[in-house]
């Protein structure tokens, strides 16, 4: 039997849910943070106006021709888009939308590991905190880097989920995949934050905008940028080089990478040791008469 055959006689998982394309593309983003939410759905919009087709009569060759025409585009981009349209197929088919989960026969592009490319050395990471002359930025900036925040965590805190332990704190961060972790931070950075607080209640944000609400993610990724420049930095440093650096430079201090692991939220200690692979501390280059 081939595999087209295979995909197309697996049982669906439930029920029919959706009707339509539209009703499909929805039941698939329901429940997804809402930055996922505004990239999955473009990805899909991107895809359906490609094929110009309803989704069940979508073919192999469709896929195909679709990312054949992605071909210009950077390989780490490509897969992304490719990867959102085999999630919706996969998703449409085990609903019992769609008669065969085409999607499956799809490989996607290999990927460069550029990790590497986005870790800022020590110096030059404690350079960019230092310049930042705002109080509330500042203790941004290093509540990103000493507690390894990811930007969705960091605007959704709020001072309830602040604690004191003994001359420090701890933050209650809800991470990615729904858990929650607490992680320690250092007294000074600790200080700096209470000192934000002023009258703000339990329920208002940590970091708050003009008008009062939490900070927009993009309003973070404008004072990380801003402060990379100030430090002299020519690439496109995101808040999520900060986590970057978190990682690398405990693991280059000694920090067991279990602990790294749970501090940064990372399910598996393997995500972690990319860090180690990504910047080693030997090589066995080393080692040649050359």
């Amino acid at each position: 039997m081939s595999d087209l055959a295979i995909a197309t006689t697996t049982t669906p998982v439930i029920a029919p849910q959706a009707d339509h394309d539209a009703e499909l593309v929805a039941l698939w983003l329901h429940g997804r943070p809402a930055a996922t939410r505004r990239a999955y759905g473009r990805d899909a919009d991107r895809f359906l106006a490609f094929v110009a087709k309803p989704l069940p009569a979508v073919a192999l060759g469709d896929l195909h021709a679709y990312a054949d025409a992605l071909a210009g585009v950077a390989p780490s981009t490509r897969a992304r888009y490719l990867s959102a349209v085999k999630s919706l197929l996969a998703f449409g088919h085990r609903v019992g939308y769609l008669p065969a989960d085409v999607g499956a026969l799809v490989k996607l592009p290999a990927i460069k590991n550029t990790l590497a490319e986005r870790i800022l050395d020590e110096p030059t990471t404690q350079r960019l905190l230092a310049l930042e002359p705002d109080r509330r930025n500042r203790a941004l900036l290093r509540l990103l880097y000493a507690g390894g925040l990811r930007r969705s965590e960091l605007v959704g805190l709020r001072w309830r989920d602040m604690s004191p332990r003994d001359k420090s704190g701890q933050v209650t961060v809800f991470g990615k995949g729904g858990t929650t972790r607490a992680v320690l931070l250092p007294a000074s950075v600790w200080r700096e934050l209470l000192a934000l607080q002023g009258d703000a209640g339990q329920d208002d944000p940590v970091f708050r905008s003009r008008k009062g609400g939490p900070l927009d993610p993009s309003q973070v990724l404008r004072i990380v940028r801003a402060a990379a420049a100030r430090a002299g930095l020519q690439a496109k440093v995101s808040p999520h080089w900060l986590r970057h650096g978190h990682a690398t430079h405990a693991l280059e201090r000694g920090a067991p990478v279990h602990l790294v692991a749970a501090t940064l939220g990372h399910a598996s200690i393997a995500t972690t040791g990319k860090y180690a692979h990504a910047r080693p501390t030997d090589s066995s280059s080393r080692y040649l008469a050359i």
